[in-house]
């Protein structure tokens, strides 16, 4: 009697905690709220900026900040006119070039994303770098982190908030967090699942062309992505992510819905 009820319980939390990803409208496990994933993501990006040199100064920084901040409103104004204002709540976005010869990006819980200078040469222009925040953006968006927070949370017993989480086992609620952040590992952050990977290719075309950039240079960008891990060791991007052929192949799939948004940005 005592594990039927137990199991009711958890089965009524899960039912409870569930969330749906803008725009894809999948339903996702959210046992934690962002009102307590997101302050300590920032503190874990405020430690990666301290401890990287943060490229502000040239044209390649200031891109960043640019395609970022134009990516970022028009995200805010799709979720606002669609009634995802609420997904927003806590974010704090904000952009930055580190330098370092590693072809990589990400955006952690929060909306605060990095670039590594060794990427841009793989962007090659605005338009390229746009593919990339589009698709990392859409990791912040899609609450891929909190899902993996969450995913962890109750893979491990571990029911309730993040500080209750925190209070039963400490230890292990703190390397989950990081993990939901994607921190861990030498490059620094954790890959997401092929199905997150997917969705954010799916988001961020959107997000890209919603902006105002043209999501046809999507599958070029992953072209020359193919080519840079045609060494010995591939780029930590195309390591951490599925093959670019599988990419493209999907993204030509939902190419016109992505122009769809691409013509109402023009208006």
């Amino acid at each position: 009697m005592f594990k039927k009820i137990m199991f009711l319980m958890a089965l009524g939390i899960l039912v409870y905690s569930c969330a749906k990803v803008p725009m894809s409208g999948r339903t996702q496990l959210a046992l934690v709220d962002n009102a307590e994933l997101l302050p300590m993501a920032f503190v874990e990006y405020d430690k990666v900026l301290k401890e990287g040199k943060v490229i502000t100064n040239t044209a390649d920084g200031q891109m960043v900040v640019k395609v970022g901040k134009r990516i970022a409103s028009a995200v805010e104004k799709y979720m606002k006119a669609n009634g995802f204002e609420n997904e927003l709540q806590g974010f704090q976005w904000e952009f930055n070039l580190i330098q370092e010869a590693i072809v990589n990006a990400w955006c952690m819980p929060g909306g605060k994303v990095a670039f590594y200078t060794g990427i841009i040469p793989v962007c090659q222009d605005e338009a390229g770098i746009a593919v990339v925040m589009g698709h990392e953006v859409a990791h912040a968006i899609a609450n891929h982190g909190r899902e993996r927070m969450s995913n962890g949370m109750l893979m491990n017993g571990l029911l309730g908030t993040a500080q209750a989480a925190m209070g039963q086992n400490p230890t292990l609620t703190q390397n989950l967090m990081l993990q939901a952040f994607g921190v861990g590992g030498e490059l620094g952050m954790l890959s997401f699942s092929r199905k997150h990977e997917l969705e954010a290719d799916q988001l961020g075309l959107n997000f890209m062309a919603l902006a105002g950039y043209d999501p046809r240079v999507a599958p070029a960008f992953w072209e020359r992505m193919e080519k840079a891990g045609s060494g010995e060791a591939p780029p930590e991007f195309l390591s951490t992510h599925p093959g670019p052929k599988k990419r493209i192949d999907e993204l030509n799939k939902q190419m016109s819905v992505a122009l769809e948004y691409y013509e109402q940005s023009k208006k």
